[in-house]
């Protein structure tokens, strides 16, 4: 079933979305982006934007109702931050980077700790909450994962994966890992010690990311080929997985050019979800129908990080350089920013089925 939706260049006009009236957030990190969180607080009326960056900082934005984003907090590491997250009540933020450990900065404070510490760069961090307690898991490249209570310095548990951590994320009960060598581990984490069930990715080739679809029921695949694949945890429901091209351009003679698929966001309410990637386009989609709601046009530079806020009408992507093409296609030019696009009400809405006559 892969190329179901097709490739993103057969666009009728009503599926083209439109970039212009996505804003520009001020003061933006100085080099690559490497993740973008909303805080989820239903509660809180403000929208905080945690963004990290290989400049080796954690910065927090309040975006304001005119779409722009004034700064309301940094954090520092000592290197490269490659994943941020908020805590549930939202006061709190969370990051991890090559400087192996994680910290958590109170927004309240502007006071940072160090939580957490792995033997070799930590490239994922996650959130959640253990019986009411507050909790992190963070997945490093030496193939661990551990989980964090933060009244001690010591980890509650360690989980060895196959391979590497790449990618990341947990959604209730739900923690899906992402290794080098395309394995894919999902957890429980009722059960937290042990793996619920170790796959290898249905895509060929490398891993980009693993998202966690709104109702835990699976996850959606990115790898670094164009395609996405749609996973369900249990068995029974395997009849719906399915995988997709995207991400690439029309066939020229014998060549496709395809791209990395760097980050995928579920929409909050909708449960629909996006994928971006290193041809700077971003395009929503509807896995039950099968349907591509939205695509749109190039941004100037590749997309390295998605979320969408809490109510779903504010979809963040980061453009910067992600190292596709190696160190030469790092030029002093390429842009480095976050776009806030406002979402309209029927770009992430799922499509009635329509059956045919």
């Amino acid at each position: 079933m892969a190329g179901l939706f097709g490739t993103q260049s057969s666009t009728t006009s009503n599926t083209l979305g439109d970039l212009k009236q996505d804003v520009e957030l001020g003061s933006p990190p100085e080099d690559s982006i490497t993740d973008l969180a909303f805080n989820p607080n239903p509660t809180d009326p403000k929208d905080f934007l945690a963004v990290s960056s290989w400049d080796k900082k954690v910065r927090v934005y309040e975006i304001m109702s005119n779409g722009q984003g004034q700064g309301k907090a940094q954090m520092e590491h000592d290197g490269p931050v490659f994943a941020v997250d908020f805590f549930k009540d939202g006061q709190k933020v969370i990051s991890a980077g090559a400087d192996k450990q994680a910290k958590v900065l109170d927004l309240a404070t502007g006071q940072s700790v160090q939580v957490a510490q792995h033997d070799q760069p930590v490239r994922c961090v996650r959130y959640f909450e253990a019986n009411g307690t507050p909790m992190a898991v963070t997945g490093s490249w030496d193939k661990t994962i551990k989980y964090w209570d933060f009244r001690s310095a010591q980890p509650a548990g360690t989980v060895t994966c196959q391979e590497r951590v790449y990618t990341m994320d947990v959604r209730d009960n739900l923690l899906v890992i992402g290794t080098a060598d395309r394995y894919i581990d999902v957890i429980n984490l009722k059960e937290p010690a042990k793996f619920y069930k170790t796959l290898q990715s249905p895509l060929k080739w490398q891993t980009r990311v693993v998202s966690c679809f709104t109702d835990s029921q699976g996850f959606a695949i990115g790898s670094i080929e164009g395609r996405c694949a749609i996973q369900y945890v249990e068995d029974k429901d395997s009849n719906l997985n399915f995988s997709f091209k995207c991400h690439r351009d029309q066939p020229q003679g014998n060549v496709t050019n395809v791209y990395a698929v760097n980050d995928i966001s579920f929409h909050p309410q909708h449960g629909t979800f996006s994928t971006a990637g290193s041809d700077g386009t971003f395009h929503f989609w509807d896995k039950d129908a099968k349907h591509r709601l939205k695509g749109y046009p190039s941004v100037g530079g590749s997309i390295t990080a998605t979320t969408f806020n809490k109510t779903g009408n504010i979809f963040a992507y980061a453009i910067s350089y992600d190292w596709s093409k190696g160190y030469q296609g790092n030029t002093s030019n390429y842009p480095t920013k976050v776009m806030l696009h406002p979402v309209l009400p029927d770009e992430c809405k799922p499509r009635p089925s329509v059956k045919k006559r």
